[in-house]
């Protein structure tokens, strides 16, 4: 088991190594070829008016592209959880597949409730399974007290769940950092906009409204894409813990009702 999760922790990371990198340079390309596109600004110099939405985002400055990189990998890093976490759950009803397991250990059919881990697979499944194992061989083992075999399947339980856990949580570290990240960097656009804006109004003479504008401009680009990133990672990130919470729940719940079904049986 300890090879099998050093595999999967490789892979994961691996994911993300790759990723991560290959992301800001699809900002980078986009901040520059999309929108920075001469057809977004007027007269096609990017100092110019901006024509549309992708014009104005680019005016934003040197911290949109960083503001970008972040976005895109929230929504990267959204779409991988959610398949991981979608695969962890199998293909039925987290609490009616328990519920079916438990009443075909009632009547003593292992058997059946290792066909129904086949066919409800994903980590719940994959636990399960393993617990049931764990109980034929405690069932069949003659050299062991009562204690000891409970000892024994628990002990199995947790090692499953240790085995199943990391690789749903993994990647969430990234969610929970952007969520900081970025509003500080949507707080540094801010900061470097407003500072160009006063230098505008610092000028002798008429205030290059211009200048002020566009500084103006940068600073609430900025800000907004810091605090529109921040928020998305916040969200998806609860909202994939409370998924993960209610998977560990599940595990928790088979490996109690398998180990009480022992102790009542043998």
């Amino acid at each position: 088991m300890s090879k099998q999760k050093s595999e999967s922790k490789k892979i994961f990371v691996g994911f993300a190594g790759i990723a991560i990198p290959i992301i800001f340079v699809v900002a980078i390309l986009s901040y520059i070829f999309i929108l920075g596109d001469p057809s977004n600004f007027q007269g096609g110099n990017v100092k110019n008016h901006a024509l549309n939405m992708l014009g104005t985002v680019y005016q934003g400055g040197v911290i949109v592209p960083i503001l970008l990189g972040l976005l895109l990998m929230v929504l990267t890093f959204v779409i991988e959880r959610f398949i991981t976490i979608t695969r962890a759950k199998g293909k039925g009803n987290v609490t009616a597949f328990i519920t079916e397991v438990h009443q075909l250990l009632s009547k003593n059919d292992i058997e059946t409730a290792k066909a129904k881990c086949v066919v409800q697979r994903g980590s719940v499944a994959n636990v399960v399974a393993a617990g049931l194992k764990k109980y034929e061989e405690m069932a069949a083992a003659k050299d062991l007290n009562k204690d000891q075999k409970l000892v024994a399947i628990k002990q199995e339980f947790e090692e499953a769940t240790s085995l199943e856990l990391p690789m749903l949580e993994k990647n969430l570290v990234i969610l929970a950092t952007v969520a900081s990240v970025a509003t500080l960097m949507g707080l540094l656009g801010t900061v470097v906009g407003m500072i160009k804006a006063f230098s505008a109004l610092a000028q002798a003479g008429a205030p290059d409204a211009v200048a002020l504008a566009s500084g103006i401009s940068e600073a609430l680009i900025n800000t907004a894409l810091g605090i529109g990133t921040s928020a998305l990672s916040i969200i998806t990130y609860n909202f994939f813990t409370t998924q993960i919470d209610k998977l560990t729940y599940g595990i928790d719940e088979a490996g109690v009702a398998i180990t009480q079904n022992f102790a009542a049986r043998y």
